[in-house]
């Protein structure tokens, strides 16, 4: 048997500047079938949580990938590619 999914991804953006603030606001927002939505905002980098909320909506995540931009290299964004069974 072969199993249809669906796709999204989660992008966890560094907001404001990226000057000499090091604690930098993170925003999180998740891009399903429906579009998109905003999960909020953390004032660390903490993306677990939001992991964890995709992931009790049945999301696995399968790629990471990060950009960096900057000197002396900072993170700017990371996105996260899921997928879940087709119900």
């Amino acid at each position: 048997m072969t199993t249809t999914w669906e796709y999204a991804r989660l992008e966890y953006i560094a907001t404001g500047s990226l000057g000499a603030d090091r604690v930098q606001d993170w925003e999180a927002t998740f891009y399903g079938p429906g579009g998109g939505e905003r999960w909020g905002v953390d004032e660390r980098y903490n993306d677990i949580p939001h992991l964890n909320r995709a992931g009790a909506q049945g999301w696995e995540s399968y790629d990471r990938s990060d950009r960096l931009i900057g000197q002396p290299v900072r993170l700017q964004r990371v996105t996260y590619s899921m997928r879940r069974p087709k119900a």
